[in-house]
């Protein structure tokens, strides 16, 4: 479920009166809508979508209160969820997800520029920096500090023991015990999610967070994106360097480290102990298996077994790959053996 601390919804909404607004064949319901999730995390009144095939597994177990499926997904909806058929499930999901949560862009800036709401709670210990600014209900652990010029967000959580660098900008995030952040970091901005058609982009609102746990460090200028719907998170002992880009919704294991320039496509999956060469990078939506090693520029496009040691782009066996550059390198000499 989206977390209300950030991002307002006007629900709970009657299902025949929600799709009413966003323009969708309105079902003859008064069921109670309160917010929406993604198929594995949604409940009693929780909407969601499953756009192809890819979503039929999840789909059969979910236990949302409505589905906008594609024809074909159907019949696969639970007896009790109620299907809600269209031919762009994902377009109209976004349309439902505007009436859920109007102008969300607009609101989470609005939300640490307004003044009134809950004041900031501050445990005893904890130093906050000349010009930095806490929003409303945010929280801060005993002994962390926050640096000049910092903004922590509306409703955002810092643990005890942190360092918010000069300047970094907080949103949308719960940090754990003793995370540092390096001055300039961005943690919580939006994802960068379209719906790319001929007509324009439709912008498909970002209503998740960012989850770090106990002892992650990310360096200067580094940003990490917020979910679309759940959470992007950062395991616990995780080292970041600087100039990092890790989009959204994605997974990052216990003791990783990513070294800089590199970056995360959306939804990528790095396991406990991969560790990331400069200026590295993954496609997203795919997996890089515990204790990997993907070396200096290397380019990852599909997934990445546990253990394995991967160079080149598109990246693979770095056996294989250091053989394909030797082989080039005779050719180029004019060695024909």
């Amino acid at each position: 479920m989206i977390d209300t601390r950030f991002h307002h919804c006007i629900g709970p909404l009657a299902l025949s009166q929600l799709c009413e607004r966003a323009g969708l064949t309105a079902p003859d319901t008064d069921r109670r809508i309160i917010g929406a999730s993604e198929l594995e995390d949604a409940g009693e009144g929780s909407i969601s979508f499953a756009a192809s095939e890819a979503y039929r597994k999840r789909l059969s177990m979910t236990r949302a209160a409505a589905v906008i499926v594609s024809p074909q997904l159907a019949e696969a909806v639970p007896a009790s969820t109620i299907p809600l058929v269209a031919d762009d499930p994902y377009a109209a999901f976004i349309d439902i997800l505007n009436v859920l949560y109007p102008n969300d862009t607009f609101n989470v800036a609005a939300n640490s520029a307004r003044s009134g709401g809950p004041a900031p709670r501050i445990e005893e210990g904890a130093l906050i920096g000349t010009g930095a600014v806490l929003g409303a209900g945010c929280e801060i652990g005993s002994g962390t500090v926050i640096g000049a010029n910092a903004v922590i967000g509306a409703g955002v959580t810092v643990g005890r023991d942190c360092v918010i660098g000069a300047g970094a900008v907080v949103e949308c995030v719960h940090l754990g015990n003793g995370v540092v952040l390096q001055p300039g970091v961005t943690i919580g901005a939006e994802g960068f999610g379209f719906q790319m058609g001929r007509e324009g982009h439709k912008k498909i609102p970002q209503l998740g967070r960012v989850i770090i746990q106990d002892r992650v460090e990310i360096g200067a200028n580094s940003t990490v994106d917020r979910g679309t719907l759940g959470d992007t998170t950062i395991g616990e002992g995780s080292k970041i360097d600087n100039l990092v880009q890790v989009g959204h919704n994605c997974r990052i294991g216990r003791n990783c480290v990513i070294s800089g320039m590199s970056g995360l496509a959306g939804s990528t999956v790095l396991e406990d102990g991969v560790v990331m060469g400069a200026n590295s990078g993954a496609r997203g939506h795919l997996t890089i298996g515990a204790g990997s090693v993907v070396l200096a520029r290397a380019g990852v496009t599909h997934d990445i077994p546990p253990g394995a040691t991967v160079g080149g782009a598109p990246a693979q066996d770095v056996r294989v790959w250091k053989r394909e550059i030797a082989a080039i390198r005779r050719l180029a000499k004019g060695d024909k053996t």
